[in-house]
């Protein structure tokens, strides 16, 4: 049954109706500005010019293709309705005449498919594949139903004709052309994933999880038998095949030890080994230093990790910025491939396995743009520049053409190929005929101080004509390993966002979206304070000082200043309304965390640590529920129910703290949600009823009670 809400007319209309949201005189409606499609895994044809990447379209997610030279686009599935499907882990065929995709989300702890729609019928999780070219339907393949976030990963085998992924702590196979139900490739003892077919088809490489330690396996379809690739006390993981298939490289970590303490942060050494295939046998070519900086970079380190033509590229952070390196199969030196004052996200090698592709913010800090260099070390060459934006950088499986994701300042995400002159977009005709980029403003670039130093940076949203004062927002993004950008963002959580911040602006709200430390693209110091996070939260400094920047400016009332953000920005939020409600007058808190001391992985009374009851303190004291006495401001909570990042418990006992306090708050709750909104529909709900809550707080001075809020 639907909750009840108390809501004004006009925002309960638009709930129901799903009716073009213009809360204020705005140039454009928040629907708008949202219906651009949102294109994400970008997959190449491994021979030959075509290529696939999915839209998802108002909540309608579907499968597009488009093929060399000209790249004109076209759709392949026919999915229809925002009905909560995810698409993801796309993949061609090396004919290109076949795709094979994952539908459906991953599990929570309970083995739950999302059901954001609150089917009566049980949602699953599987794999399907597809004829491109004539009228043949997908055909079900078999069941997926991984247990994490991203863990979709489906791997074709070179002859194109099997299907290969990683669910259930087992790995699945099932024939591309369907027709046998998919079955576990082999019995294999602990959680195993990662798989890669070695480069004849005939063998399997994987890593098999035991929990303190890992091991890579090979599997030997003809011979029906396991090899155990050095098998040690450590950690290994990342199996990658050599163009030959002679050899596997991977990168091992050391195994868990009981008993450390939580506080302070350790270093996490690693290595490199390279194994060869039929004995076994390995060696460690490469070994990290055992400090900070040197640490196992987990941001990046499995997509830079690449077996290229007698070299392995990887990623380091060993000088404070996460670049590229690369070291010959035979050991020796590592090679610095980029150097600066820059970190490098987004990597793939070229076809010929002799270049990596890569995006980084080298010389445009709050931006991507693309890059090649020679494996073998040299010159980095620009592939793109300017005020644009670019990520996710493939060479089309015959090697003759470059293409990408990109956005700019007023232009969302879209698919692009890469020419002499630039870039060129691909499948324009998906874009809304009444999208809004000629009424978005462009953010500006700002840098202020926070209390104790550091340099913050921050894009600065200015409605248009805006001279008087007025209110304003400051916008918090989560992870918190992420950094918003002067433009659209790459990931669809953070797209969403700057949508929403280019509505707020355009009712005349001045945002000031803030990339506090604990953020990447500023380097391993800025990403890893000592006292940040549950350690201290020395990042809410960061926001206070984008409050007290904001209250600066001429054209902000300093009385009429709230914030926003979800995931981390939620707390975040939380902690603004709790220890600053004299800067913060209001704020919109979706699915944050307020307690960190629940949090598993910090100290509690299971813990082994030595430290476990001074973490859990520390945790406590670093989080808003510890603050909860002076917290005086108006709060929006918004969370689904079935969120697989952040407890649902953590908005419920707020509540409950807020409640006994008589600190007033609205809540809407989205049932069977998960944490990123799988319904287009629910993210219009909850960003139309944010700006609703602020304009009736910072606009017209109402009162907040408590109230029910019915989301569906």
């Amino acid at each position: 049954m639907n909750r009840l809400i108390r809501l004004s007319p006009r925002v309960l209309v638009c709930l129901f109706a799903l009716c073009p949201v213009a809360l204020a005189a705005g140039s454009f409606t928040l629907e708008q500005v949202m219906s651009s499609p949102f294109p994400s895994d970008l997959a190449v044809q491994p021979r030959g010019g075509r290529i696939a990447w999915v839209f998802a379209a108002k909540g309608a997610r579907n499968v597009w293709i488009a093929d060399a030279p000209d790249f004109r686009a076209r759709r392949v599935t026919r999915y229809s309705g925002d009905d909560g499907q995810a698409i993801s882990s796309v993949r061609l065929t090396p004919d290109g005449k076949t795709i094979v995709y994952a539908r459906g989300s991953e599990t929570n702890n309970d083995k739950e498919v999302a059901n954001p729609n609150s089917s009566v019928e049980q949602p699953r999780q599987q794999v399907w594949a597809m004829e491109i070219d004539g009228a043949a339907q997908p055909r079900l393949l078999g069941e997926m139903a991984c247990g994490e976030e991203g863990c979709e990963d489906i791997q074709i085998s070179p002859d194109g004709q099997t299907a290969l992924w990683a669910a259930r702590k087992q790995l699945w196979v099932a024939p591309v052309a369907g027709g046998v139900p998919a079955k576990a490739l082999a019995y294999v003892r602990g959680d195993n994933s990662d798989p890669k077919w070695s480069p004849d088809g005939k063998r399997v490489a994987f890593r098999s999880d035991r929990g303190d330690h890992s091991f890579i396996g090979v599997y030997d379809a003809q011979r029906d038998t396991i090899l155990w690739l050095a098998p040690s006390v450590d950690r290994d993981l990342f199996p990658r095949w050599s163009p030959d298939g002679r050899q596997i490289a991977f990168i091992r970590l050391p195994g868990r030890q009981q008993r450390q303490p939580l506080i302070p942060v350790a270093p996490q050494p690693w290595s490199i080994w390279i194994a060869d295939a039929s004995t076994g046998t390995a060696r460690a070519i490469w070994r990290s230093a055992a400090d900070l900086r040197s640490s196992f970079p987990r941001l990046t380190a499995d997509a830079s990790f690449q077996f290229a033509n007698g070299r392995i590229v990887f990623a380091s952070e060993q000088d404070g910025r996460n670049h590229l390196y690369s070291v010959a199969t035979s050991g020796g030196p590592a090679t610095l491939l980029t150097s600066g004052d820059f970190d490098v996200e987004h990597v793939s090698l070229s076809v010929d396995r002799n270049s990596v592709l890569y995006s980084s913010n080298q010389d445009d800090v709050d931006r991507r743009h693309l890059w090649r260099v020679a494996v073998a070390g040299g010159r980095p060459q620009a592939l793109t520049r300017g005020q644009t934006i670019e990520w996710r950088p493939m060479e089309t499986g015959d090697g003759k053409f470059v293409v990408c994701f990109g956005s700019s300042g007023t232009s969302p995400a879209m698919p692009y190929r890469l020419t002499s002159s630039g870039r060129e977009m691909i499948a324009p005709e998906a874009l809304p005929a009444d999208f809004p980029s000629a009424q978005l403003v462009e953010p500006k670039q700002v840098i202020f101080k926070a209390e104790d130093g550091w340099s913050i940076h921050g894009q600065l949203f200015v409605p248009r004509g805006r001279t008087a004062p007025g209110p304003a927002l400051v916008y918090i993004h989560g992870g918190s390993m992420r950094q918003m950008l002067l433009g659209f963002h790459y990931g669809y959580y953070y797209h969403n966002a700057y949508e929403a911040n280019q509505y707020l602006a355009s009712l005349g709200y001045v945002v000031l979206s803030v990339n506090y430390r604990t953020g990447i693209m500023y380097g391993r110091d800025f990403r890893e304070p000592p006292d940040g996070g549950w350690r201290g939260a020395s990042e809410y400094k960061d926001i206070v000082a984008a409050g007290r920047y904001l209250q600066s400016l001429p054209i902000v009332d300093p009385k009429k200043v709230g914030l926003w953000g979800g995931s981390y920005g939620g707390f975040l939020t939380a902690m603004g309304l709790a220890r600053n409600s004299d800067i913060f007058a209001a704020g919109v808190d979706l699915h944050g965390v307020h307690d960190w001391s629940t949090l598993r992985r910090i100290g509690g009374p299971a813990s082994d640590a030595p430290d476990a009851l001074a973490a859990a303190k520390l945790a406590f004291e670093s989080s808003p529920n510890a603050s909860i006495a002076t917290w005086k401001s108006p709060v929006l909570l918004i969370q689904g129910d079935d969120d697989r990042n952040v407890a649902f418990s953590q908005t419920v006992d707020l509540a409950q703290r807020l409640r006994a306090r008589g600190v007033p708050f609205e809540q809407i709750v989205f049932p069977d949600e998960i944490h990123d909104f799988l319904l287009w529909r629910n993210w219009v709900r909850a960003y139309a009823a944010g700006a609703e809550f602020f304009d009736r707080i910072l606009k017209r001075g109402e009162s907040v009670g408590e109230a029910m809020q019915t989301a569906q």
